[in-house]
């Protein structure tokens, strides 16, 4: 009787193991058939792309607060992008990032790219994947009309110059000032307000900015020329080469059909 028992107990443990591991399998083969898709086909099945851009980069990508809608460079190349993909321009939705949240985002998957006057930069490239470089800036320095400040040599110790948080103009320009204080803030809206109130001295970031800011009170200027090279690219995910290679394409047709020059005169007026 006892042997008996002991029979049926150890069948229906062996039984409910076989279950268990069965469950498991056909969970694990759903998971895999659930990320089979790349980011590019990913896009296409829900016939939407969703791009991380600024909110405060005059001429690259600034919240118009009459309208509601986000303008600039970076906002037009996003909207070609869209048409090339998906054959419609208005098939894009724009998130708001920042130089410190943009990353992040895109690998949580808030975000199927950034188009946000984002440098390629060997350290960025161990996190994310880059398209072909789209934009040529170089990082500059923006000051009062008057100021002392008329370049790199003039950043000497209790000189206060303002960044924003997570770009590498903060990290250049320690690099390239060491005596002066860094001020760090978390939007370039926030730095040019500190620089107006008296906060910095000098702001810095890519001059391609810094013209927007200009272009917003005549009462700033740059001043100094370039000290870096800031090739701006679209990133995406790591991995994703079919999507790296879609916005490539992308670009290329804009450039060879004369869309790239038309955006770029439009809001590049600068440069």
């Amino acid at each position: 009787m006892f042997k008996s028992k002991t029979s049926k107990i150890a069948g229906i443990l062996l039984l409910s193991a076989s279950m268990l591991l069965s469950a498991c399998g056909k969970g694990g083969e759903k998971e895999t058939a659930g990320t089979a898709k790349n980011a590019l086909e990913q896009i296409k099945a829900k016939d939407k792309i969703v791009i991380g851009v600024k909110f405060d980069t005059r001429l690259f990508g600034l919240k118009n607060p009459s309208t509601g809608e986000v303008e600039g460079f970076d906002i037009d190349i996003s909207k070609e992008l869209a048409k090339d993909l998906l054959g419609d321009a208005k098939k894009v939705e724009f998130k708001e990032v920042t130089s410190k949240t943009r990353i992040p985002m895109l690998n949580n998957g808030d975000i199927d790219a950034i188009v946000a006057t984002m440098t390629i930069s060997e350290e960025r490239k161990k996190e994310v994947d880059f398209s072909d470089v789209y934009f040529d800036a170089g990082q500059s320095l923006l000051v009062k009309k008057g100021s002392p400040i008329k370049g790199l040599k003039d950043l000497k110790q209790g000189t206060k110059v303002l960044a924003v948080k997570g770009s590498t103009s903060a990290i250049n320009i320690r690099e390239k000032a060491p005596d002066a204080t860094v001020l760090e803030f978390e939007n370039y809206t926030e730095a040019f307000t500190a620089l107006k109130s008296g906060q910095g001295d000098a702001l810095t970031t890519d001059d391609s900015i810094l013209y927007g800011m200009a272009d917003q009170d005549s009462n700033y200027e740059l001043v100094g020329g370039t000290f870096t090279e800031e090739p701006y690219g679209i990133a995406v995910k790591k991995g994703n080469k079919e999507l790296v290679d879609a916005i490539n394409s992308a670009l290329k047709k804009m450039k060879d059909n004369g869309k790239y020059d038309e955006i770029h005169k439009k809001w590049i007026k600068s440069n």
